[in-house]
């Protein structure tokens, strides 16, 4: 896979509002909704957010109707974007790709992310990437995008360096988003000591807030 296929969310919190009636009090905590785009510098802030984490280009009208923005105002923000990658001879740049845009690594500095990656296969994995190989076991078929929103980064180099090293593959396309499905190898089993993924030990006392993530999955769908 080249290094040029790259670069991943936030979200806004609001306090309860104390005057809300007890009879709520044992409902589910809800994410809110975000907040108006009325700052520009917000707006560009967001723009740029999502194109990070993105695994695959991004219309400009799926942008816009994303963030609730005019289209026009959309399109201007990715044009300033690009014309400033550009002029500060940044490491990413901003492509026109299938009738979307999406970050990329600037082709000047591939070898050097080529040689970060491939000198990566010499040594141990990283935090990051053990806990992004344990959000891929446990959920997998999932996206890249998904995978993004449960751990609030960007993970392509992550999922490069697991795929190099055999413990991850594409699997197809989810047929809801056309977003590349991840999995896990038979390489991954035998580096667990595991026969299938049914011995995965269970994340129930681990994460007792589980169906938070669930609510995750289901936004970056």
């Amino acid at each position: 896979m080249s290094p040029e296929d790259d670069i991943e969310p936030a979200v806004a919190e609001t306090a309860a509002d104390e005057s809300a009636p007890d009879a709520d009090a044992d409902e589910p905590a809800r994410r809110t909704a975000a907040a108006p785009l009325t700052d520009p510098a917000m707006l560009r802030a967001a723009v740029e957010a999502i194109l990070f984490v993105v695994d695959s280009p991004l219309s400009l009208t799926a942008l816009s109707a994303a963030l609730q923005q005019p289209l026009e105002a959309v399109t201007q923000v990715v044009a300033e974007l690009r014309t400033e990658y550009d002029e500060r001879g940044a490491g990413i740049e901003l492509r026109e790709v299938g009738g979307g845009v999406r970050i990329y690594t600037r082709p000047e500095v591939a070898p050097q992310v080529e040689m970060f990656l491939l000198e990566g296969q010499r040594g141990k994995l990283t935090q990051a990437a053990l806990e992004t190989l344990a959000v891929i076991a446990y959920r997998q078929p999932v996206t890249r995008s998904r995978v993004s929103a449960i751990r609030g980064v960007n993970v392509d180099g992550v999922v490069r360096t697991l795929t190099s090293r055999g413990l991850v593959v594409e699997a197809g396309a989810d047929p809801e988003t056309g977003g590349g499905l991840l999995r896990t190898t038979e390489l991954f089993l035998e580096r667990m000591g595991l026969q299938t993924l049914d011995e995965l030990p269970s994340l129930a006392p681990m994460l007792p807030d589980l169906e938070g993530l669930e609510g995750l999955d289901a936004d970056a769908t």
